[in-house]
């Protein structure tokens, strides 16, 4: 595996493990034994994976989360730190780079940010790097349901358009704060955003991301 899918896999266990399965996260409706089984089945279970996706198979997919959500806790943080099996395509270094990356650093502050004391995460310059690499390829697929203009800004002025339209709002943060907001977690972002009152507002409630 990859140095920062590694180690954006073994933080989440660790926070997860830490906060135990009745958490909150900042994902909706969901509490941290609920997330560990989304990361298990995902690379897990390529054959219900696809109902994150395919709409035919969403069924198939509650199915067996909810299968992996009725395990025990401990097992699936084991599930978690061990990775795929050998014959998954994600535990190929490239794929997992890829595919897992970003998908363990959002989720890893979702557990962390729930917390009533939590505290930001100071990130390397290259590990910021590499995560503002990703917020410019994906830009225009996470923004798509923007209802306004959205343009990322870091704070070396570095852009990337989210979305076309008028009005424009402007979101500036580091690196990691402006994939979190892009990423639909708009409110859980240390970010500034700039833009008209009505439009930032619209912004705010927009589901953003994948």
């Amino acid at each position: 595996m990859s140095t920062h899918a590694k180690r954006e896999r073994l933080l989440l266990a660790d926070l997860l493990e830490a906060a135990g399965p009745e958490a909150l996260t900042l994902c909706e409706g969901w509490k941290t034994r609920d997330l560990a089984a989304h990361v298990v089945v995902r690379e897990r279970r390529a054959d219900a994976a696809g109902g994150l996706v395919i709409g035919a198979l969403k069924g198939r997919l509650e199915r067996v989360q909810a299968e992996f959500t009725a395990k025990p806790y401990e097992e699936l943080i084991q599930l978690i730190r061990t990775g795929p099996p050998r014959f998954s395509p994600m535990s190929l270094k490239q794929i997992d780079e890829a595919a897992n990356t970003v998908e363990f650093f959002i989720h890893a502050e979702d557990v962390r940010r729930a917390q009533p004391d939590w505290s930001r995460r100071e990130l390397d310059p290259v590990f910021a790097d590499a995560l503002w690499a990703r917020t410019e390829k994906t830009a225009r697929l996470l923004g798509r349901k923007s209802p306004v203009g959205l343009v990322l800004r870091r704070p070396d002025g570095r852009t990337a358009v989210a979305h076309k339209g008028a009005p424009v709002v402007t979101v500036t943060g580091e690196p990691s704060e402006l994939l979190l907001f892009a990423f639909g977690r708009q409110d859980a972002a240390d970010v500034q955003v700039e833009g008209e009152k009505d439009a930032v507002d619209r912004l705010h409630r927009a589901a953003l991301g994948m």
